[in-house]
């Protein structure tokens, strides 16, 4: 009826124009309206996220410090003094070290907890809730936690070695600097290694079991299958897996913090704790800001290098 553009006889063509309008109005609207209803949500996450970032940055050519509030440009002042900062270099082989063993522990006990729960048995869910349970566990409750556990006078540690060991044993956990790391590694391992079994029992749940199989009526063996059909299958869950505990294990704050505080001295200080104690201690405002770009620096060539090298961007 509208299609050709002419109005029907008896209605006046202004009237019916008018009313082509309106019905092309309704029937296409603002095609920007789309953009309207996201831009709070846009707007809110610029506000919260890229701001602080931006504030950050223009803070760290400045030399804010608790003596001084001198907010004119100081150039590259700040990020000079990293590369003298021996304490600033310790304490990020501290959490690269941290960070090389726990992960491939985890990585390792995760698969094979789920390789154990991947077969039907009784009590099979209640057994993975329970053992999910020290990830929902906050960080920080976790490490005070362990601390109280380590304690030399009424820990059950101590208690529970001494008992094998036929006489007293005095471990100072959290004070010796030869147990101090193995503490903090157990932590992180008992609580986050549930994180990599749930991951892991997923992805091996939607394997194919027809072609393990066929490899088995083939004569494969459980590695051989393991090498060329379960991994392939599951590397990309594992990969982003990865990805994730190693960036949560480069910023690792909490548990250490409540066990240890970096000590003894400054032999556990990791990244996020000299940052800590640089911004809210000694309060370097300035320097502190320089410190997380560093380390904004590092996981981006890091995580751009990762994705790249596990074949996760396409």
């Amino acid at each position: 009826l509208c299609g050709g553009g002419h109005s029907p006889k008896g209605i006046d063509p202004e009237d019916f124009q008018k009313q082509s309008a309106r019905m092309t109005a309704a029937v296409h609207p603002d095609r920007n309206f789309k953009y309207w209803l996201v831009a709070p949500a846009i707007f809110l996450l610029l506000l919260i996220g890229l701001f602080p970032l931006i504030y950050s940055l223009v803070v760290s050519f400045m030399r804010i410090d608790m003596m001084d509030t001198d907010t004119s440009f100081a150039g590259l002042y700040n990020y000079a003094n990293l590369f003298k900062d021996a304490r600033l270099w310790w304490s990020l082989a501290h959490t690269l070290l941290i960070t090389a063993i726990a992960l491939p522990i985890e990585l390792i006990l995760g698969l094979a907890m789920a390789y154990l729960f991947l077969e039907r048995m009784p009590g099979r869910q209640l057994f993975v809730a329970l053992l999910v349970l020290p990830t929902i566990i906050s960080p920080i409750v976790a490490g005070a936690t362990w601390r109280l556990l380590f304690d030399n006078r009424y820990g059950p540690i101590n208690q529970i070695v001494s008992f094998f060991a036929g006489e007293r044993m005095d471990l100072l956990w959290t004070i010796n600097p030869n147990l101090v790391y193995p503490a903090i590694i157990f932590c992180e391992i008992w609580q986050w290694t549930p994180f990599m079994f749930l991951i892991l029992l997923a992805a091996l749940s939607n394997v194919d079991k027809s072609q393990l199989e066929a490899a088995e009526i083939d004569g494969a063996r459980f590695w051989r299958s393991f090498r060329y059909i379960v991994v392939p299958a599951i590397w990309p869950v594992m990969a982003i897996a990865i990805l994730i505990r190693g960036l949560d294990l480069f910023r690792i704050f909490d548990i250490i913090w409540a066990l240890t505080q970096g000590g003894p001295g400054t032999k556990t200080e990791t990244i996020s704790i000299y940052a800590y104690v640089q911004g809210f201690k000694q309060f370097e405002t300035s320097y502190t800001a320089a410190i997380a770009f560093l380390v904004i620096a590092i996981l981006t060539v890091v995580c751009t290098w990762a994705i790249r090298r596990m074949g996760l961007a396409k």
